[in-house]
């Protein structure tokens, strides 16, 4: 029941993006979450693996967020600490937002820094997606082959136009599914090419 893109967004702030720069645990610890600091100048807990120390930030979550039981054995030393559900938001997750004065860390607006970072994660991937699929092209692509076959879409399932682009460099100015448009063709968007069956220059 803890969601692992708020576990993720809050690494990111407790590790300073996992660059453990400025923060109180280091990468040996196995601790991504300041699990254990107390207060200033405290090093918090140290964990065997990555993933002892991921399970044990999520059990700590899950005692803020629910009185549920654990589904995996207690990895957390600090989960008997907690009052059981007092936090169901992430943004009860700072002591001074929390109705009831409890929370995980003691910092003004701990839970809004946490959802600040998970929308400028979730922002920059649909950034990344839609560049992936426009910045690629227009490219060039050499043709070794004589008997290329043009479709009409992208794909096998559409027509075949007739024609072939033969032997030589051509200019593709979208990509989708493994098929490229053809400059030539882009105004009306029939014009496309496998390629497997081409080298990008």
């Amino acid at each position: 029941g803890v969601r692992g893109d708020i576990a993720f967004a809050q690494s990111c702030l407790e590790t300073g993006n996992f660059t453990f720069s400025g923060s109180a645990v280091t990468l040996s610890q196995n601790n991504f979450c300041g699990l254990g600091v107390t207060q200033r100048g405290k090093t918090g807990l140290s964990f065997d693996t990555p993933q002892l120390g991921i399970r044990a930030q999520i059990q700590h979550l899950k005692a803020y967020a629910s009185t549920d039981k654990l589904r995996n054995a207690l990895i957390d030393p600090r989960f008997r600490y907690v009052t059981r559900g007092c936090a169901p938001y992430a943004e009860w997750l700072g002591q001074k937002e929390n109705p009831q004065g409890k929370g995980w860390a003691a910092g003004e607006k701990y839970g809004e820094k946490i959802l600040s970072i998970l929308k400028a994660v979730m922002d920059e991937g649909k950034v990344q997606f839609m560049e992936s699929l426009t910045l690629s092209a227009p490219y060039m692509v050499r043709v070794s082959i004589p008997d290329l076959n043009i479709r009409k879409g992208p794909g096998k399932s559409y027509p075949k136009t007739g024609k072939f682009t033969g032997v030589g460099v051509f200019t593709v100015v979208e990509e989708k599914d493994g098929w490229g448009l053809l400059k030539a063709y882009q105004e009306k968007r029939n014009g496309w090419i496998s390629l497997a069956f081409t080298t990008r220059i």
